[in-house]
């Protein structure tokens, strides 16, 4: 490792140079480490590729040019280098076609590169005015229709048929409160579903208000010393406490699997499970199990709010979105279908 210098002056010894490193890792997500994860060995064979070296620390802005001008253009009629530099990294297994890619993956795999340049304390090329330049123009090139997440948000409607679903088999009580929890809290993506803990639910406040509190170690928006906590109220809450109830868990996963007896087991639900649990509840609900993603969910909750009436900011409360622009795309879609100047001619 090389050692690391501080603006001010003063060098790292590797030891501490690496005790830092080990800090940054500890103070991330985990998705965002598997996301750098990838990123990385994407690059490195990207540059292994095109240059012929590994990569460099800081990075020269002639490569961050050249990887901008690889990505911003379709390259499945473009025999050249950047064709060929495409194929490998296809080959490699970590580059799907010769299309672009979306403009996020392409802002994604440069944000990450930008943190491993941080991680060592050292100048980003792409912070140069020239680079930054031709990253905008890259984006626009990319442009395209914004594509959701989910085909169709699980809105109340969707909810209560999925939980129609539900029998009083451990399998049906545990899918009820996941289902219920997931949307009440504010959208909760499957990940921090699954990390839930026993000990995250707070219920000091359910006998006399009826009300748990849900602290998430796990978001992709807030480090653990940031955890938030989340009220759930209602049927939600109720659901939650019965699958607490009948199965006397007092600690460890919240969430786990049920075996083929309907007897829970000790272990947490896989980070998939989401999926494959709302794929089964669309298909009893009568529903294509293509019908909505675990993002559904989510989208769900934030369009639900805006139909009846919930000011943004409080969604985002729960939802814990950080982008006001981001969130306001559910709304704005909802808020446009009901606009009164979409009837001037009448029905």
């Amino acid at each position: 490792m090389t050692p690391l210098t501080l603006p001010t002056g003063i060098q790292l010894s590797e030891a501490d140079a690496a005790a830092l490193t080990e800090l940054y890792r500890r103070g991330t997500p985990a998705n965002t480490l598997r996301a750098w994860e990838r990123d990385l060995a994407y690059l490195a064979v990207w540059k292994g590729a095109a240059f012929s070296t590994p990569l460099s620390w800081p990075e020269e802005e002639a490569v961050a040019l050249r990887f901008l001008l690889d990505h911003a253009q379709d390259l499945t009629e473009q025999p050249g280098p950047a064709q060929d530099v495409a194929l490998e990294l296809i080959a490699r297994g970590l580059r799907r076609s010769l299309a672009a890619p979306a403009p996020a993956t392409l802002d994604r795999r440069i944000a990450s590169w930008q943190a491993f340049h941080r991680m060592r304390n050292l100048p980003s090329p792409f912070t140069a005015p020239l680079v930054q330049q031709a990253r905008k123009k890259a984006r626009r090139a990319l442009a395209r229709p914004r594509v959701p997440k989910s085909p169709k948000p699980v809105t109340r409607e969707i909810l209560e048929a999925l939980l129609a679903s539900c029998d009083a088999s451990h399998r049906g009580i545990r899918d009820r409160a996941l289902l219920m929890l997931a949307f009440a809290s504010g959208g909760r993506r499957r990940a921090e579903v699954t990390a839930l803990n026993v000990e995250d639910i707070g219920r000091e406040d359910f006998a006399a208000t009826g009300r748990l509190w849900l602290r998430l170690l796990e978001t992709k928006t807030t480090r653990p010393d940031q955890a938030p906590r989340l009220p759930l109220k209602g049927r939600a809450a109720r659901a939650l406490v019965h699958w607490l109830d009948v199965t006397g868990m007092a600690e460890g996963p919240l969430f786990r699997p049920v075996s083929r007896s309907d007897r829970p087991l000790p272990r947490r639900l896989a980070p998939d499970a989401l999926r494959v649990i709302l794929r089964h509840r669309l298909r009893l609900a009568g529903l294509p199990a293509d019908y909505a993603t675990p993002h559904g969910l989510r989208s769900g909750f934030l369009t639900q709010a805006a139909l009846d009436g919930a000011p943004l900011a409080a969604a985002m409360q729960l939802s814990l979105h950080r982008s006001v622009t981001q969130a306001q795309k559910y709304y704005a879609d909802v808020e446009i279908s009901e606009n009164p100047a979409t009837d001037l001619l009448g029905g």
